[in-house]
């Protein structure tokens, strides 16, 4: 299978070259692309310097736009499957083949999750998750032990719905939405490792409101909501 990873950066001058090197030098099975989501530092000289396939946003997108230019590149170029990837070093490039077997079974979306096998822990962080655990499993009868975890992969038939559909944020709600619509959602346990560089935007207040927001959405707003496809419904 082609396999991209999409690493979405903003302002990630202090890890980028670690993170792809890692990827360029240890696994050159996977094809990757950095979308610089308009970095107001050094991200995208650091790209350009070392020949990195990037793709500069002139302006800054956010992690929904980023992550959707991501997806319009691997929809254009064919790809099989393609993967979300942290610019920070959080995420492991060696769990990828593992995720991409278990798509093979039969799966649409893989999670890489820190609590298949592990527990976790009892932070006001992870009351939030669990919250949201809760409501995908109220509302779609899935348990998804790590609703936010940010390295999941797609298969192209997902890839040509990120790539076409606006609405479509790379969230824990639309990872919900899908389920309910039909899409065969697996986990399987990684490790993670702590941001290597820079600062979570995610600080504790900004938490809590995003916490909310997803449970308001999951519960609420997703009922609302239709999936749609282009040149269909």
């Amino acid at each position: 299978m082609r396999v991209l990873v999409i690493v979405p950066a903003y302002n990630e001058e202090e890890s980028i070259k670690k993170v792809i090197d890692n990827l360029i030098d240890n696994y050159p099975q996977y094809d990757y692309v950095i979308v610089n989501d308009g970095s107001k530092d050094k991200t995208s000289n650091i790209c350009h310097e070392n020949n990195y396939q990037i793709i500069d946003l002139p302006v800054n997108l956010g992690l929904t736009g980023a992550f959707q230019t991501g997806m319009k590149y691997a929809y254009r170029e064919g790809y099989d499957c393609a993967i979300q990837f942290d610019a920070d070093g959080q995420h492991l490039p060696e769990y990828i083949g593992t995720m991409v077997k278990k798509m093979q079974e039969g799966y649409d979306m893989v999670i890489g999750s820190r609590f298949v096998t592990q527990p976790k822990p009892g932070s006001l962080r992870m009351l939030g998750s669990r919250v949201i655990s809760w409501a995908i499993k109220v509302t779609t009868g899935v348990k998804v032990a790590d609703p936010t975890s940010g390295m999941r992969l797609f298969n192209r038939a997902l890839i040509k719905e990120f790539a076409e559909n606006i609405n479509y944020e790379p969230e824990p709600d639309t990872v919900s939405f899908l389920i309910k619509q039909g899409v065969k959602v697996a986990e399987i346990q990684v490790e993670m490792k702590e941001r290597e560089a820079g600062e979570s935007y995610l600080n504790l207040s900004k938490s809590i409101v995003y916490m909310t927001k997803m449970f308001i959405s999951i519960i609420v707003l997703q009922n609302f909501r239709n999936r749609r496809k282009k040149g269909g419904k």
